[in-house]
């Protein structure tokens, strides 16, 4: 996979003392970065292809495809096959410690100092690097007054950080202010007069996901809503629902009221075999477990940036599987959709041949900054390694909560759950939550649930801190 490697690269291989890196034919070198690499007497060297195969990869250990073949609906031609990922390998570590150093990582997030944040499926907490980045747009604006050419650099970066998450290339991801608005862009490339004209969604969405397919109603599109099931969805529900009028089939990763995690495995290739797209909203869980585009065969994928990715809202990204992309012609467009938005273009439409096409109006620079910071934060910790204490947290709140006399409204079962736990309270949620950050807890309140979500930087003893606070606050 193409890597790009940036000044903060170059200025992280001077601290490790090295003098030299050797990139590849396809990696690309940023300015920002040469200029680094010169300041800081470090030797850029690029390899030919045949060098490049035997370097081992920039990530231990791998995650292999299925290897069956990648969907492609009727509309778009033959199926092609799917590939592989670099994965990163959980290290060895006792069950009461995270396979990182877990205290080096909290000093990079100063509000830990003073609370407790359990509430990462809301709003992940600010990090020395999401600042730094802020800052460093807000000098190049101050010092440049416009440095446009910079700015997009940056957005690339972002979209590159983003694919690293899922296995995915740049070139296969758009950019947008909010799942909503990639959300309406991929609904508005369908076509809903045919004999498929049906969406499948589940009743688990984020509102913001079944609004935009109800909206399409007028266009012709029949949306089908998949009910919940004592907080769940069965996946047996998507054989009975998705049929050959199915268009597209709009599922959840993860449900955010509960944190029930649907098992992708699964369900894809059920929805495929109907000949329906896979339209799977990432954004609840993204960051705390592996999720392989290739691998799953994902037709689009969406998320934000402000949850598990420790980044900002204003910034969202879309995964479109690349055998899709030229024939999927979104009305929901902009400028930057087209090939060339400096062709200032008025009378036609121009799209961009790859996933750019489904970017829209001036990308969102200031957080496409941010969000690369974050990004790069969750990658170098380890997907997989977050994966590993986050579900150590997980069975532990269960746990704990059960013990205190606590309702959990989310599954018990870690493996079909993400790392947040929601617990029941009577009245209003929003008091409970209140109450808590009086006792410097951080959490998210939902409906009739609190929610915990831990992440990565989060300690045993911050859960029991906070469930102890929890049925003391229920007492009163």
């Amino acid at each position: 996979m193409k890597q790009f490697i940036t000044g903060e690269d170059i200025e992280r291989m001077h601290l490790q003392g090295k003098r030299e890196i050797t990139v590849g034919t396809e990696d690309v070198v940023t300015g920002i970065a040469r200029e680094q690499a010169d300041l800081l007497g470090i030797e850029i060297k690029q390899t030919n292809a045949q060098s490049m195969m035997q370097q081992e990869p920039r990530f231990q250990g791998q995650i292999e495809s299925s290897g069956a073949a990648a969907f492609v609906p009727e509309f778009a031609g033959a199926a092609l096959r799917g590939g592989s990922r670099q994965g990163v390998s959980v290290n060895p570590a006792s069950a009461d410690q995270p396979p990182y150093d877990i205290e080096m990582w909290r000093k990079k997030f100063p509000i830990l100092k003073e609370y407790i944040h359990v509430a990462n499926c809301s709003q992940a907490p600010q990090s020395d690097y999401t600042r730094d980045a802020a800052e460093a747009y807000l000098e190049s604006w101050n010092s440049m007054g416009m440095d446009w050419m910079r700015w997009i650099e940056e957005v690339n970066l972002a979209k590159a950080e983003f694919a690293k998450l899922i296995n995915a290339k740049q070139s296969e991801i758009a950019i947008g202010t909010s799942v909503s608005e990639l959300t309406s862009t991929f609904a508005s490339s369908l076509v809903y007069s045919g004999k498929r004209n049906k969406v499948v969604v589940t009743d688990a969405e984020f509102p913001t996901v079944g609004n935009v397919w109800m909206g399409h109603k007028k266009f012709g599109a029949e949306v089908q809503f998949i009910s919940l099931k004592n907080g769940e969805i069965d996946p047996e529900d998507y054989e009975r629902f998705v049929d050959d009028t199915t268009l597209a089939t709009s599922i959840c990763d993860v449900f955010y009221y509960n944190g029930f995690k649907q098992n992708l495995e699964t369900i894809i290739p059920k929805i495929h075999a109907k000949g329906s797209l896979v339209y799977l909203d990432a954004y609840q869980g993204l960051g705390t477990h592996p999720i392989d585009v290739k691998a799953l065969d994902v037709d689009v994928l969406v998320s934000g940036n402000l949850k598990y990715l420790c980044g900002v809202p204003g910034v969202a990204f879309m995964y479109v599987k690349p055998e899709l992309t030229p024939h999927l012609k979104p009305a929901y467009t902009g400028w930057f959709g087209q090939e060339n938005p400096f062709a200032f273009e008025i009378r036609k439409l121009n799209y961009a041949k790859d996933a750019r096409r489904f970017d829209n109006g001036t990308p969102p620079i200031m957080t496409a900054y941010i969000a690369r910071a974050g990004m790069q934060l969750i990658n170098d910790v380890g997907v997989e390694n977050i994966q590993h204490w986050t579900d150590r947290l997980s069975a532990y709140c269960i746990a704990g909560a059960l013990d205190r006399g606590l309702e959990v409204a989310s599954p018990q079962d870690v493996r079909k759950k993400s790392p947040t736990t929601a617990i029941r309270v009577p009245g209003d949620s929003h008091h409970v939550e209140h109450a808590l950050k009086e006792r410097k807890i951080i959490a998210s309140a939902r409906a009739d649930v609190v929610r915990i979500a831990p992440h990565f930087f989060t300690k045993m003893e911050d859960i029991d801190y906070v469930l102890d606070s929890f049925a003391e606050v229920l007492k009163l």
